[in-house]
């Protein structure tokens, strides 16, 4: 299995932050509504699992979930999406790096944002609520009181919460990127996502679906949902601009930086001649 180090991993993530920034609001707004579809859809299919799970299974059921959650991951990163956690890692480290402005970083994550916003929202309300996968009996049940837990927390906890998650999610889409071959970055995406979902650490995009809905079915408001919202994207940011993205430019990128300029200053600074010389060179070319 072909795999990239971490240094090169480096490099091909801020390449790849520069790419996403790049990209026309028309294709960040489709790509992202794909992720925040594919997340929802990776809840949806956790909670339809689990939901009437015995209550003897304790953390098991947990564990179960956890473990069909990435399949919304996997797909954003192989299928093709823009998902906000994992810009959150990218995006940074280009600016970091200085390929980007910090201008262009906060535009691209809050379009992203958008974007997740309302492919998360379309599975709540169309899957979730229309066609009534999350609407009544115990599926009902466990979407309340999944999104209970999430409501619960202070900002504070909120926003700690979400530094867990993303360092754990921004290091899914590390692992994905050092892999060459699809077995390989499936196996790189699984294992971190599973551990923040069975940790129940709190992933903005994911809250996007789980949190409204509840709404949509007569459960908590949207002012309680927008006092979620803040600090867990706050969080986030942190955990993947911080933990992942600043951290690893600090040990793989920061020397290569200074190496390259001082070799790019040294090769524009012209050469001095000293009068000896230049009288020197005009007597040997009169003798000449």
């Amino acid at each position: 299995m072909a795999t990239k180090t971490p240094q090169e991993v480096a490099q091909y993530t801020a390449q790849a932050g520069l790419k996403k920034a790049q990209n026309p609001v028309s294709s960040v707004l489709i790509l992202g509504f794909l992720a925040g579809a594919f997340i929802a859809l990776g809840f949806l299919l956790d909670i339809r699992v689990i939901a009437s799970a015995p209550a003897e299974w304790g953390s098991i059921a947990t564990f179960i979930g956890a473990a069909v959650f990435p399949v919304g991951l996997i797909l954003v990163l192989i299928g093709g999406g823009e998902l906000l956690t994992g810009n959150m890692m990218a995006v940074p480290l280009a600016a970091i790096t200085r390929k980007i402005t910090p201008a262009s970083m906060l535009k691209n994550l809050l379009l992203v944002t958008l974007g997740n916003l309302l492919g998360a929202l379309f599975v709540a309300f169309f899957f979730g609520h229309v066609l009534g996968l999350t609407a009544e009996g115990v599926y009902l049940t466990k979407v309340v009181d999944m999104a209970g837990h999430k409501l619960h927390d202070s900002f504070l906890q909120a926003f700690i919460s979400g530094i867990g998650c993303n360092w754990l999610v921004a290091l899914a889409v590390w692992l994905s990127y050092a892999a060459d071959t699809m077995s390989g970055k499936i196996l790189g995406i699984w294992f971190p996502t599973m551990a923040f979902v069975a940790i129940g650490f709190q992933h903005v995009v994911a809250n996007m679906f789980l949190i409204p809905a509840a709404i949509f079915e007569g459960h908590y408001s949207w002012g309680q949902y927008v006092m979620n919202f803040i600090p867990v994207w706050l969080g986030n940011l942190t955990g993947g601009a911080l933990f992942v993205a600043a951290a690893y430019w600090m040990v793989y990128l920061r020397k290569t930086e200074q190496v390259a300029t001082v070799v790019k200053e040294e090769t524009m600074v012209p050469a001095v001649t000293s009068p000896m010389e230049t009288e020197g060179r005009a007597m040997w070319s009169k003798q000449a």
